[in-house]
């Protein structure tokens, strides 16, 4: 096996002394720079030129990529990330940022960092979310981690967050269907109302029961053919049973939330979320 070889098995960037222990001595590695089939990020790094671009920067700055920008690499629900984020430690005296851009969060982790690491673990990024970005943001990555099983709330109760990382920890879920729904029961809090996300009602799940009767419906960005059809044949089987659908999109809730909130506040004075009016 050739030196490129083992460092592209191990995700195109590696630490030099990572492949000194396979075996391969100075001259060998040493070649194949000079070949253009690795190059140093850094001292003490080598990488393939194919390797990801996020990677050979980290390397290259001395720090790890963490809060919204590893999030997005996870395919965690994100709703708007403007620049890159990156972690170092806060006595890191080693960090070279070249744009002013980046976001460089100087903490300590909460799971410590593998020093091989180019990626902080996904406890490390919902402790930066959480710190970085408004509530109901951080709120929404945290339930689509835990939604994808990435963590579990058991384990993040064991860990030592703080600050708003504990008020966050306090209101996840893993029962949030997309990121968009994590905004709303915090949201509806006021109403002193039950609701429960993802119901199962009638051989299919709704976003959200508020009360007895009343479903919210949330459509995202691609509720057209088959899948719009389905739904609205569901709302109809809803409506003969005696439920109440408030069907919005994913606009709706990001950009106008205070029609969708005073439609449901009025459906609630109404007593549309109980069984006996």
């Amino acid at each position: 096996m050739r030196v490129t070889d083992a460092v592209a098995q191990r995700g195109g960037i590696v630490r030099a002394a990572q492949v000194r222990r396979l075996g391969f001595g100075d001259r060998a590695v040493s070649g194949a720079v000079r070949e253009g089939e690795l190059v140093r990020p850094r001292r003490g790094w080598l990488a393939t030129p194919s390797s990801d671009p996020l990677l050979r920067a980290a390397a290259q700055a001395g720090v790890v990529i963490s809060c919204v920008t590893q999030a997005q690499r996870l395919g965690l629900w994100v709703l708007r990330a403007d620049a890159a984020h990156v972690a170092a430690s806060a006595h890191s005296g080693s960090v070279r940022i070249e744009d002013p851009s980046t976001v460089v969060h100087w903490a300590e982790p909460i799971v410590p960092r593998a020093p091989d690491a180019l990626v902080d673990p996904i406890e490390n990024v919902l402790a930066l979310t959480a710190a970085c970005l408004p509530f109901e943001e951080a709120l929404a990555i945290w339930e689509s981690a835990l939604e994808r099983g990435l963590v579990s709330l058991p384990a993040l109760r064991r860990l030592p967050f703080r600050g708003r990382a504990r008020e966050v920890l306090g209101t996840a879920s893993p029962f949030s269907g997309s990121g968009v729904e994590s905004f709303i029961p915090p949201r509806l809090a006021w109403l002193r109302v039950p609701i429960v996300p993802q119901a199962w009602i009638a051989g299919h799940r709704v976003d959200f029961l508020i009360g007895d009767r009343l479903v919210l419906q949330i459509d995202g960005g691609t509720h057209i053919g088959a899948q719009r059809d389905g739904d609205n044949a569901h709302d109809a089987e809803l409506l003969l049973l005696g439920y109440h659908v408030v069907r919005v999109g994913y606009a709706q809730v990001v950009h106008r939330w205070h029609v969708v909130q005073d439609t449901i506040a009025q459906a609630v004075a109404q007593g549309l979320h109980l069984v006996d009016r």
